[in-house]
């Protein structure tokens, strides 16, 4: 009768190892909006070479991320939109020092969806012939500081204010120009660009010294449960092959120094 009632458990317990063994390989990945289409398509080439792997995406602002974080939020891996935050989370000790590194540098565009508005300049910026444009909230987002930047530069930064439509994040700044509440915007080059080209609308691409380089950077998080698997993912990143996909769809090309580890263990 006893060996009856162990035989019948046995699939049981090999249920709960299969259950806890899956568990164990499961990452959570906080990634700015403006990369998270392209991370879900990543996070595929990673499962190809890591088929163990088991990656959720949560996406948002870089701002909110970074909140949820230091409010515990049980992610293993942050990628950021900026610099700041990921620097923010070694120093306050909820990062792993010595694992931060840029894994994209962001660039700024002028885009509509209209493929006639935008010519090749900032000519349409400068006549002021729009009834609204989007931007990100730049106390927010590096996209939308880096367009208050070239606002600046050009000399129009207060007669445009009043035309401003602010997203909280690029990605909803993106969709008030993609879907016409403002005529053009400034959104995040990627968001329009794949395989070396304009996906569609019409675009300024702004040049890169017009605005502070948008370098973003990833961290390991210190209460992350599978630092081992989740320390793959941001190797993964810095593969030669993954960074000449991630500049295909409009982020600047870094080489192998610019993957370097930005932090030194103490």
């Amino acid at each position: 009768m006893i060996k009856k009632n162990c035989l019948l458990s046995l699939p049981f317990f090999l249920s709960l190892l299969l259950g806890i063994s899956a568990k164990a390989a499961e990452i959570k990945l906080a990634v700015a909006s403006n990369f998270a289409p392209l991370m879900q398509e990543l996070i595929a080439d990673f499962k190809a070479q890591y088929a163990e792997a088991d990656v959720i995406l949560i996406s948002g602002s870089s701002g909110k991320l970074y909140a949820q974080i230091k409010h515990g939020a049980p992610y293993d891996i942050f990628l950021s939109a900026d610099q700041d935050k990921p620097s923010r989370l070694v120093e306050e000790g909820l990062a792993v020092a010595g694992s931060r590194f840029t894994y994209a540098r962001g660039q700024v565009v002028l885009w509509s969806r209209d493929p006639s508005l935008i010519t090749s300049d900032e000519g349409v910026l400068v006549d002021g012939s729009f009834e609204k444009l989007a931007i990100a909230n730049s106390k927010l987002a590096p996209y939308g500081q880096a367009a208050v930047e070239v606002l600046n530069k050009l000399g129009i930064l207060q007669v445009t204010r009043n035309k401003w439509v602010q997203g909280e994040n690029i990605a909803q700044t993106f969709q008030f120009v993609e879907t016409g509440n403002a005529a053009l915007g400034f959104v995040a080059k990627s968001q329009i660009w794949r395989d070396g080209r304009l996906s569609h609308g019409s675009v300024w691409l702004i040049p890169d010294d017009w605005y502070s380089p948008i370098n973003q950077d990833a961290v390991l998080l210190k209460r992350s449960s599978h630092q081992k698997l989740a320390a793959l993912l941001l190797d993964f990143l810095k593969q030669k092959e993954v960074r000449a996909k991630i500049a295909s769809f409009g982020y600047q090309e870094l080489d192998a120094e610019n993957t370097e580890k930005q932090d030194v263990e103490e």
